[in-house]
């Protein structure tokens, strides 16, 4: 029986690696599976190579990155929202923009609209017949092209990033 190659194999393996760990502790506490969670990811980026080639340790801390990004990007958006909602004077200047993709396939595009529309302040509206422009509904824009290069630049980098 051969190695699971790829990064869902290396991930059971890191899993029970972590499972290894708290049982050899004698405990299943959540600080000690992550203690080994931790442990088994160093394992397996230095001795992936016997696993095949995997980029698993590489898209584990993408997934990380994008993790961080989207949840500063939640949260300051929801102050955003918040702070227009609360004060006397509002500030929203909604518009739709029309951003160009270069993401290509559905999980990417799908990915990409959902994590717009979870963000507090657009909303993904569709996608272009040809699949090549997504429009976005804002709820505070200044400026046209700042707006594509955010969504751009910050959610489809990243989604293309963690996907390919």
């Amino acid at each position: 029986m051969s190695a699971p190659t790829g990064t869902p194999g290396l991930l059971g393996w890191n899993l029970a690696l972590a499972a290894v760990w708290a049982a050899a502790l004698g405990e299943f506490s959540l600080v000690n599976l992550g203690v080994g969670f931790a442990l088994g990811f160093a394992i397996l980026a230095v001795g992936g190579g016997a696993f095949g080639t995997s980029r698993y340790p590489e898209k584990s801390l993408r997934f990380v990155e994008f993790a961080a990004f989207f949840l500063g990007q939640l949260l300051l958006s929801s102050i955003r929202v918040a702070s227009d909602v609360l004060t006397p004077t509002h500030q929203a200047r909604p518009a739709i923009v029309a951003v160009p993709l270069d993401a290509e396939t559905d999980a990417e595009i799908t990915l990409l609209a959902n994590l717009v529309s979870l963000t507090p302040g657009s909303l993904s509206l569709d996608v272009s017949d040809d699949r090549s422009v997504l429009y976005v509904h804002v709820m505070f824009l200044d400026d046209v092209e700042a707006c594509r290069r955010e969504i751009k630049d910050g959610f489809e980098r990243r989604v293309l990033e963690l996907l390919r």
